[in-house]
């Protein structure tokens, strides 16, 4: 089981790009209703159909690399805390252990500095329940194609909060758990911030503050600034 150490400068809300605050004009009630679930069909359903023939090989090596199947159904929290399926490439071995990384975001939540690694990313170090393949999917965030199906579902958006695992919740405060007040994305304010370097008090502070100014402009905002975040942002690797 992969240890966790501690990072030397984690980073912090103030420290992050606050280019999307000069977007964020507040919910707009129409764009909510009406705006908003129209965007995700679309963009979801484009990137859906582009990127099928990558993601039927994505699959055949999943499943010629390591026991198990291809794809995972993760158990997370969605809208009004709602529980639903989500949907990815498997990127760790069947049966591993979790209780590092809930031992990692137990420390996070509670403040510990030394939560993260020494390079101050926030993850487990040299994780060894991910499969060889899993790590490079995880490198360019291959393994999130399957939830454009949680989108076209309306489980997801394509903008919003990261979705928590139910455990996670438990941990969160009465108001950390307003995030759930919109539905979780499949990229948001966390993945084109920092991911990674981002302690997870930080990150959920990013959630509050989507949820109380996401509109179009900020939406389109973060969907235009992901690609650079997969493609460059070093704390994926």
């Amino acid at each position: 089981m992969s240890a966790v150490t501690g990072p030397q400068n984690a980073a912090r809300v103030e420290d992050l790009p606050q280019a999307w605050l000069r977007l964020a004009a507040g919910p707009s009630s129409a764009y909510l209703r009406f705006g908003k679930r129209l965007l995700d069909l679309v963009v979801a359903s484009l990137l859906l159909l582009a990127l099928a023939p990558l993601m039927l090989p994505l699959a055949a090596l999943v499943r010629l690399t390591s026991p198990g199947p291809a794809l995972l159904r993760q158990l997370r929290t969605g809208l009004h805390g709602q529980p639903f399926e989500m949907l990815k490439f498997r990127t760790m071995y069947v049966g591993v252990n979790d209780a590092a990384l809930r031992e990692m975001n137990r420390r996070e939540l509670l403040g510990d500095a030394n939560a993260g690694t020494s390079d101050g990313v926030f993850k487990l170090e040299n994780d060894r329940r991910i499969t060889p393949v899993g790590g490079w999917l995880r490198r360019f965030s291959l393994d999130e194609l399957p939830q454009l199906i949680n989108v076209i579902r309306g489980e997801m958006s394509m903008v919003g909060p990261r979705p928590s695992f139910p455990w996670e919740v438990e941990m969160f405060t009465a108001e950390q758990r307003r995030r759930h007040e919109c539905l979780p994305g499949v990229t948001g304010l966390w993945q084109v911030s920092g991911r990674n370097r981002i302690p997870m008090p930080a990150m959920l502070e990013l959630d509050l503050a989507y949820a109380k100014s996401h509109c179009l402009r900020l939406d389109l905002w973060i969907l235009l600034q992901t690609p650079r975040a997969v493609l460059f942002d070093r704390s994926v690797r």
